[in-house]
């Protein structure tokens, strides 16, 4: 769907005015709850067929900003913070959405208000949202880039109001209330990009056989279930945040190792805190998983 007025507020409802301001730095103590699990989403790496067309996307959609770029490999990130690679290969096939690969990279957002913000940027902007849902855990719009990466835009709900039934965490896909989250904004701030204090939450990924893939994240990343869905998706985290990976079969039941000759996900970067032994994986479908200090 289109976003504007009527999809996300109803008929006749009014955006709140602001000002731009000027970006802040921010340290780990600034960031989200996502970043104080002992090990967390740091970076993704993607393949594009045109590299500088999927830059401006992030940036002018997502808010990301460029912090390095060779012609052939663009950094983006908030703040200071690379949040992404994306490797220029112009000979890469397109993405086939039935093999393995990203699902979405989920972009968290420091605050409720930030989302509103960023809905209301979106509004002025007509971005094409293809998605938007309240998952009690958190409040999150859908989007697909260029080459048709999914993208989440969220906001976390306070981790002391979700609520637990043992080790599993209760999350749903109920409707968003984007009229909520833009009064949250009112007199806040124009967006003006992505806040310093943004980060990748989680990387929700197509994989052929969910409970293979929780096999994979269990044992060897050291990653806690924390809900499982009748063996088609399951998610993990660790610290207790609601996920750090989402893992399903839904359109990839069956898939093999994806083709290396393919835009989307090449890798993803986890960030461990204490004493790391800092190793490079790949999941059974040939995702790289790169394990670094934090």
């Amino acid at each position: 769907m289109t976003i504007n007025r009527r999809t996300v507020l109803g008929a006749g409802a009014a955006l709140a005015g602001g000002t731009i301001a000027a970006r802040s730095e921010t340290t780990m103590s600034d960031l989200p709850f996502a970043a104080d699990a002992p090990t967390h989403i740091g970076r993704i790496g993607i393949v594009a067929r045109d590299a500088a067309a999927m830059s401006q996307y992030y940036q002018q959609v997502v808010g990301l900003r460029e912090l390095a770029n060779s012609g052939g490999h663009i950094t983006l990130g908030a703040g200071d913070r690379p949040l992404m690679e994306i490797e220029q290969s112009s000979a890469v096939r397109p993405d086939d959405p039935r093999s393995a690969g990203l699902y979405h990279t989920a972009f968290l957002l420091p605050s409720r208000q930030d989302l509103g913000r960023w809905i209301r940027h979106a509004i002025e902007n007509r971005f094409r949202i293809d998605g938007a849902a309240d998952h009690l855990v958190s409040e999150a719009l859908y989007l697909t880039d260029p080459e048709g990466n999914g993208i989440e835009i969220y906001a976390d709900r306070p981790a002391e109001g979700w609520n637990w039934e043992g080790r599993s965490v209760r999350m749903a896909t109920d409707p968003l209330d984007a009229e909520g989250i833009l009064a949250s904004a009112t007199g806040a701030p124009a967006w003006d990009g992505a806040p310093g204090n943004s980060i990748i939450g989680h990387v929700h990924l197509r994989v052929g056989d969910a409970r293979a893939a929780e096999g994979f994240w269990n044992k060897d990343v050291g990653f806690d279930t924390v809900l499982n869905y009748g063996g088609q998706a399951v998610f993990l985290s660790t610290g207790g945040y609601h996920h750090h990976i989402g893992a399903n079969s839904w359109q990839s039941r069956g898939a093999g190792a994806r083709d290396k000759d393919r835009t989307g996900l090449q890798w993803v970067e986890l960030l461990s805190r204490g004493p790391v032994s800092e190793r490079n994986l790949v999941d059974p479908w040939g995702t790289e998983i790169h394990v670094r200090a934090a």
